[in-house]
């Protein structure tokens, strides 16, 4: 049951298209093919002899309040591009993007976080950037400690910690803070199976608690679980957007016959 959202939550986007540039392949026909070929997107040459690759075209979504899509597609599909132009990361080539909403991004963990600080003195840093004061932040302070299982290393530098421990102390910080809009890029490893189960349960707050959320994922049953709606992409393209099961029997159905990619 969601609950708590803000009715002036929206997410609208207007023909966006995204392109990223290629260089040092201005005299390279065959690395320009082979890009073609293996990407099956259009290669653009400016007069500049830059190259372009479309990473997404022509992309229009409407999203509000009480909204949840997953995002389906092969790998490449775009689906990684679309959640880092939402979260601003990315910056649309054409188009418009209109986020309404205090976003949350479980896109790269480790994005943000400072090595050569502290894990107190990161979850301070990512508490200020989310426009919390020092006062709320404190307050989440032991939450995040007690969660990341990093009581007596948070007072060291990030530096010091393993790569499990980094993401340990990422993850706990990024869903300590409850979104209006949280966007989701494959549900990651962050720990062993005790703590995997932790984060799961986490995420399932989490999405409780959002006004919209935006999900990237391969595995049919976490769509079906955490989404209403659906947006297929292929090579960039919007293939299909509806309601949960009408997508995905239209993109099995694709599957099953290879040639329906066309």
């Amino acid at each position: 049951m969601r609950f708590g959202y803000n009715s002036m939550s929206t997410i609208s986007l207007s023909q966006v298209s995204l392109d990223f540039p290629i260089y040092g392949a201005n005299t390279l026909s065959l690395k320009k093919s082979l890009i073609s070929l293996i990407t099956g997107r259009s290669v653009q040459q400016q007069e500049n002899s830059v190259h372009f690759i479309r990473a997404l075209e022509n992309v229009c979504l409407e999203l509000s309040s009480g909204d949840t899509l997953a995002l389906i597609g092969h790998n490449g599909a775009g689906k990684s591009t679309l959640l880092r132009v939402l979260s601003k990361i990315y910056t649309p080539s054409m188009g418009k993007v209109n986020v309404q909403g205090r976003i949350s991004s479980l896109l790269d963990l480790n994005l943000g976080i400072n090595s050569e600080s502290t894990g107190y003195e990161n979850i301070l840093l990512s508490g200020l950037l989310r426009g919390m004061s020092r006062n709320d932040i404190n307050a989440k302070k032991k939450g995040i400690a007690e969660f990341s299982e990093l009581e007596d290393y948070l007072a060291l530098p990030v530096r010091t910690y393993s790569s499990g421990m980094q993401l340990r102390l990422a993850f706990s910080i990024a869903t300590s803070f409850s979104p209006e809009i949280l966007l989701l890029d494959e549900v990651m490893g962050v720990g062993d199976a005790s703590f995997m189960q932790k984060s799961r349960q986490r995420l399932s707050e989490l999405v409780a608690q959002s006004d919209i959320v935006v999900f990237s994922s391969h595995s049919t049953e976490l769509v079906r679980n955490f989404c209403k709606k659906a947006l297929w992409l292929e090579k960039g393209h919007v293939k299909a957007f509806g309601l949960v099961d009408d997508v995905l029997k239209s993109y099995d159905a694709a599957n099953s016959n290879p040639k329906a990619h066309g």
